[in-house]
């Protein structure tokens, strides 16, 4: 049967399946990144745990993959197939595609994780359907994808949507990335976490924590909250300025806070928008599985063979 190999690399874990060219999900896995052994064993990893799936497909489906679609963190040169730069995983200008090609013997397709995210949210997840698209999900930091026709742009150096680096608070808190008052340091998840944790008293609170203490009504939750939705607002706003999508899909652990989140932010949004067309504001629907099965249409792309409507498994089937 034929099918791809899809991997999904992240900073702690990574999550693979395999993919028949009908969209169905043959096999799927997960298993630590392995970053505190450093980065040259996390590429170690990466290239075992592919040759590991090469094999179980050839023992259950009777021949190799096809292709492979990877999705990794930081920054990623998909034309050249080179992971530059990952602060959470400490490599530098790895050439992950062509490792993996001569692992297994089968054509790569190397992408960036957000964006590999936004094509399958895009193509099979809440985006279904929707000519222009940006995907932002709200976890550690920010970045979003930009969708076009079914297709993610990357820009001409691979850094477009980085939203998370707008600045929406002039002379704000100073970012890794050198500049102050950037929407990631307001609005990811680990921002809120800061804020409450600082609001609340409680070192170990977390947004998770802030969202039930804001629909319990706690005042001090619904002040950290709010001015993460403000700050949020503001971000998207001179987002769809710019690209006028026709959906905006919001994913990442803060989404999951659901309408504690989505009623706030659109009316937030709604607020701002002047001459602009207002897009639906919608949650993801992937949810964690949105880079695996992203890498998964990467290969089927790269072979031309799209495999349009991959299926989600109950997460029990998962093996590990």
């Amino acid at each position: 049967m034929k099918h791809v190999i899809a991997l999904d690399v992240g900073g702690t874990g990574m999550k693979a399946a395999l993919v028949g060219a009908d969209g169905e999900l043959l096999h799927q896995a997960r298993r630590p990144t392995g970053r505190d052994r450093g980065p040259d064993a996390v590429v170690a990893g990466i290239l075992d745990f592919a040759a590991e799936l090469r094999a179980h497909g050839i023992r259950a489906h009777g021949e190799p993959a096809s292709a492979a679609g990877v999705a990794v963190p930081g920054i990623v040169d998909e034309t050249e197939g080179v992971a530059a730069y990952a602060a959470n995983l400490g490599w530098r200008d790895v050439p992950l595609r062509a490792l993996l090609a001569e692992r297994l013997g089968v054509p790569v397709a190397l992408g960036h994780d957000v964006r590999t995210g936004g094509l399958a949210e895009g193509r099979i997840g809440a985006g279904r359907g929707t000519d222009r698209f940006l995907f932002v999900p709200l976890g550690t930091g920010i970045a979003g994808a930009i969708g076009i026709d079914g297709k993610v742009e990357a820009g001409a150096h691979g850094f477009a949507g980085e939203i998370g680096h707008i600045v929406v608070r002039p002379g704000g808190a100073e970012c890794p990335c050198g500049q102050r008052g950037c929407l990631e340091r307001f609005a990811s998840a680990s921002a809120v976490s800061r804020a409450w944790a600082e609001a609340s008293g409680v070192p170990g609170a977390d947004a998770a924590d802030c969202a039930k203490a804001v629909a319990s009504g706690d005042e001090r939750a619904v002040r950290v909250w709010q001015e993460a939705v403000d700050a949020l607002a503001d971000g998207l706003v001179t987002a769809l300025t710019l690209l006028d999508p026709r959906t905006l899909i919001i994913g990442g652990g803060l989404a999951e806070a659901g309408e504690t989140l989505f009623t706030p932010l659109r009316e937030a949004v709604r607020r701002r928008v002047t001459f602009q067309k207002l897009p639906s504001l919608v949650p993801a629907a992937l949810g964690d599985t949105a880079g695996c099965l992203g890498a998964g249409l990467l290969a089927w792309d790269l072979i031309g063979a799209t495999a349009p409507s991959i299926e989600t498994t109950d997460p029990s089937e998962v093996t590990t």
